[in-house]
C-alpha cells in the first residue's frame, strides 16, 4: 500500500510518513458509527423502560476481568470484535436509566437530553470562545439567565462546571476572594486564619474544597443539625462569635437545600438574617433541592433562596438533564467570577477581535476546555417547557409520598423521618427481629440486614437501592425517587422485592 501511494503523482515522503491524503478510513468508521448507534438504540434506549431487564449484571471484579479483554495492544482488532465490546460494555454496566434504579440522585433517561449529547459528542466542541462555540455559548447564557430568574435575582451570573462539588469549590473561593481580593497575587500567607461555617449534614465536598483551596478542613466549622437534619441557626450564631473571640475570620456560611441522605433544608431565611448581621458570604448547595424552584407547589422549600450570593445547582439530578449538568449562579453581576479566576490568557482571549468578546466567558472558568453542558437541559427544556419539568418534581415527590404511606401499612418496615423531599429513609426489620427487645443487640442485627439485602439484589440484579448508617444510626436504605419512568408499580415491587429477599433473614 506504501509503494502504491509512493507511485502516485505527487507523492510526499516525509520522516518515512506519506503525507498524500488522509490515513483514515472515514467510509469504514462512518459504518462503526451507524452499527454502533443501532446496538445503543437496541440495548439501551429500546429497554430504558423494561422492567424485565436486569439493572445490572453483577460479576466480582476478577470475574470480569476475565470476561473482557481489558489488554491494548500494537496493531487494532477488526469492527467487529469492537461492536461485540460494546455490546459487553452495555450488558455488564449497570442501567441507571432502569425504573428500578433507585441508587444514587440521578436516574433515568431524557431522550432529549440524551439527542443534545450526542450532538455535542459528535461536534466536539470547547466552550470558551464564541468562534469556537457560537451557539453553546448563547445557550448557556439564556440557560443561566433562567435559572437566575427561578432564584428570584433580578440579575446574576454562572458558569456550568463539572458537578456540585465544583460548584461548592468556586463559591468557596469566590467568597474568599470578595473577602480578601489581593489573594489572588499574593497568596495565602498574609492572611488570617480563614473560617467558614456548614452543616453536620453538608455535602463532603464542603471539606474537599477546604483542603484543596489551603483553607484547612479544621477551619470548617460543622453547625449542629436538628432531628430533621436542618441547620440550626441558633448554633450558627454562637459558632461565627466564638470564630471572633479566637481571632479568626469568618467569610462564609455554607447552607444545604435537601442534604444527600434526609433531604432536609436548611432554613434560609433565618441564616440569611445571620449572615447579613455578621457580612458573611451566603452559598447555598442546592445540587440536589434547586429543582424544586421549578414546582409551584415545592419551591416553598427552598424559601429565601433568593438572599443567597452564590447557589450550585445540579439539572443532572432530579430534572434527568444528564451526568453531568451542574451550574454554580452567582448574585453579583459586576464581573466578580471574572476577577476572580482570569487569567487574561494572550493567544486565546485577544481583545482586539472582528466580534463582541465579551461572550469569550472562558476566563471566569477555572478550566480551559470545558463541555458544553447547558445545552442539554436547554434542549430538554426547549422540548418540555417549564410545565413538564414541573411536572417530574412534582410526580417524584408524589410517588415518594406514596412509598411513605405503604411503609407505614407494612410490617417489618420503619421510616426514619417524614421526608420533606424525594428521600425516603427507612429499616426493614425481618420477621426474626420483629419481637426482640429494643437494646444494643437488637440494633447490631439490624445493622446487618441492609447489606445482605443489597448484595442479594445486586446479584439478582432486580434492583438498585442504597443504605448506610448516619450520625449514630445504623444501617437503614434511602430510597430516591426521580426517574419519570418510575410507577406506583415499582414502588410495590420494592417493597414486596426487599420481604422476598429478606425473608430468611
Amino acid at each position: 500500500c506504501k509503494q502504491e501511494m509512493l507511485q502516485k503523482k505527487n507523492a510526499v515522503l516525509v520522516d518515512g510518513v506519506i503525507l498524500n491524503g488522509p490515513i483514515m478510513d472515514s467510509k469504514a468508521g462512518e459504518k462503526f458509527v451507524e452499527e454502533a448507534c443501532k446496538i445503543i438504540m437496541e440495548e439501551i434506549v429500546q429497554k430504558a423502560d423494561d422492567v424485565t431487564e436486569k439493572v445490572c449484571e453483577w460479576q466480582a471484579p476478577e470475574k470480569l476481568k476475565q470476561i473482557f479483554d481489558l489488554e491494548m495492544r500494537d496493531t487494532g482488532e477488526c469492527h467487529q470484535k469492537i461492536l461485540q465490546l460494546c455490546r459487553d460494555v452495555i450488558k455488564y454496566s449497570v442501567k441507571t436509566n432502569h425504573p428500578r434504579f433507585f441508587n444514587q440522585l440521578y436516574a433515568g433517561i431524557d431522550h432529549y437530553s440524551l439527542v443534545a449529547r450526542f450532538i455535542t459528542e459528535a461536534l466536539n466542541p470547547s466552550v470558551y470562545t464564541y468562534e469556537v462555540s457560537p451557539v453553546f455559548l448563547l445557550v448557556e447564557e439564556a440557560v443561566i439567565k433562567k435559572m437566575i430568574e427561578f432564584i428570584g435575582w433580578e440579575e446574576g451570573d454562572g458558569i456550568f462546571n463539572p458537578g456540585g462539588s465544583v460548584s461548592n469549590m468556586y463559591a468557596m473561593n469566590l467568597a474568599r476572594y470578595k473577602f480578601c481580593p489581593e489573594i489572588k497575587e499574593k497568596g495565602l500567607s498574609g492572611l488570617p486564619r480563614l473560617v467558614l461555617f456548614a452543616s453536620e449534614e453538608c455535602h463532603y465536598s464542603m471539606k474537599k474544597a477546604a483542603s484543596f483551596l489551603g483553607i484547612g478542613t479544621e477551619n470548617v466549622y460543622f453547625i449542629k443539625t436538628d432531628e430533621r437534619g436542618k441547620m440550626i441557626p441558633e448554633e450558627l450564631e454562637k459558632q461565627v462569635q466564638r470564630a471572633r473571640k479566637e481571632g479568626s475570620a469568618p467569610f462564609l456560611v455554607c447552607a444545604t437545600a435537601g442534604t444527600t441522605v434526609l433531604g432536609a433544608f436548611d432554613p434560609l431565611d433565618k441564616i440569611a438574617d445571620i449572615c447579613e448581621k455578621h457580612g458573611l458570604w451566603l452559598h447555598v448547595d442546592a445540587s440536589w433541592g434547586g429543582s424544586a424552584l421549578i414546582s409551584r407547589k415545592h419551591h416553598r422549600l427552598l424559601h429565601g433562596i433568593h438572599r443567597a450570593d452564590s447557589v450550585a445547582w445540579n439539572p443532572h439530578k432530579m430534572l434527568l438533564a444528564g451526568i453531568q449538568c451542574c451550574a454554580l449562579l452567582a448574585k453579583d453581576n459586576s464581573g466578580l467570577l471574572k476577577k476572580c479566576y482570569s487569567a487574561e490568557a494572550a493567544y486565546l482571549f485577544q481583545q482586539d477581535k472582528f466580534y463582541d468578546v465579551s461572550y469569550d466567558t472562558g476566563d471566569k472558568s477555572i478550566q480551559c476546555s470545558r463541555r458544553p453542558d447547558a445545552f442539554k437541559f436547554w434542549l430538554m427544556w426547549k422540548a418540555l417547557g417549564t410545565t413538564g419539568l414541573e411536572e417530574r418534581v412534582n410526580r417524584a415527590l408524589a410517588l415518594a409520598r406514596y412509598l411513605v404511606e405503604e411503609i407505614k401499612k407494612r410490617a417489618g418496615f420503619q421510616l426514619l423521618l417524614e421526608p420533606e423531599y424525594a428521600n425516603v429513609c427507612f429499616w426493614y426489620i425481618p420477621p426474626s427481629l420483629r419481637k426482640m427487645e429494643d437494646g444494643p443487640e437488637f440494633w447490631q442485627k439490624l445493622h446487618q440486614v441492609a447489606p445482605i439485602i443489597k448484595e442479594r439484589m445486586m446479584k439478582k440484579g432486580s434492583m438498585m437501592l442504597g443504605y448506610q448508617p448516619h450520625r449514630g444510626k445504623v444501617n437503614f436504605f434511602r430510597q430516591v425517587v426521580i426517574s419519570p419512568q418510575v410507577s406506583r408499580e415499582d414502588m410495590d415491587f420494592l417493597l414486596d422485592e426487599i420481604e422476598l429477599l429478606a425473608k430468611d433473614l
